[in-house]
């Protein structure tokens, strides 16, 4: 890191391969304390592989994730993760603050029952959210922003040092886009590292200390006046999309 000490999150060489495709090829990034780095890229360029490759949900070919100095299995203990919506089972019976409690079950094991610090990691998750007075409303009835706030919820619950949301300002209303840009920098000036994939390109300028570009391989990295630099925008997107870049504030 520029100030000298060592990332929360490094990424070294992760090169990722899928049904025989390589989808992520010596990728290198980190994360350090207090900072909030947006994962940019076009669909199919390996920014949610990356993610999961980080979390030891995907296997490495190669290259190496390391969090908080900790490699291999236990690398993923200070991670929390928000998917993206549609990969939470909203059907299923349960309220919001059993949503979120679930985001504990690492920490609580399968066989025993939460305890005086579990409830008030909830609590305080609920409250960052601003989700305490719906705590009880089942998860099936809410709309798409109050889910978004529920997985983010979810994954603070477990107190994590590092924390990887994949999109998630897709489909969720001003109010709440408003909501999870203040919770970020918070988090962020908390001490938190804060690793986003989004295709939002205003968002990323406005909210995120530097970004990285991603296709299939890190393309560039650096602070978020990258997302007005045409030929940087070109090489990671193509024509198309480096039109559409945006102009940093």
């Amino acid at each position: 890191m520029a100030d000298g000490t060592d990332p929360l999150l490094r990424v070294v060489g992760a090169t990722v391969s899928l049904s025989g495709r390589t989808v992520l090829e010596r990728a290198d990034l980190s994360v350090g304390a207090g900072e909030l780095v947006g994962l940019i890229g076009p669909n199919g360029a390996g920014k949610t592989t990356l993610l999961r490759a980080a979390l030891g949900l995907v296997p490495l070919a190669a290259g190496e994730v390391t969090v908080e100095g900790r490699t291999g299995r236990r690398s993923g203990q200070g991670v929390g993760y928000v998917p993206q919506r549609h990969e939470f089972a909203w059907d299923f019976p349960i309220d919001i603050a059993g949503a979120v409690l679930a985001g504990r079950t690492r920490r609580i094991g399968w066989l025993r029952r939460p305890g005086a610090a579990d409830r008030a990691a909830v609590d305080q998750a609920l409250e960052l959210t601003g989700l305490t007075d719906l705590r009880r409303r089942p998860v099936g009835e809410l709309s798409g922003g109050q889910r978004q706030r529920v997985l983010v919820a979810r994954a603070l619950a477990a107190g994590p040092s590092v924390l990887l949301l994949d999109e998630p300002f897709t489909g969720v209303d001003v109010p709440t886009q408003e909501l999870l840009s203040e919770l970020l920098a918070r988090l962020a000036a908390e001490g938190k590292g804060l690793l986003m994939t989004t295709h939002d390109l205003a968002t990323a300028a406005r909210t995120c200390g530097r970004v990285v570009l991603l296709n299939r391989t890190v393309v560039a990295a650096g602070g978020p006046e990258l997302l007005s630099d045409p030929q940087q925008m070109l090489r990671a997107f193509g024509l198309d999309r480096a039109i559409g870049t945006v102009t940093a504030p």
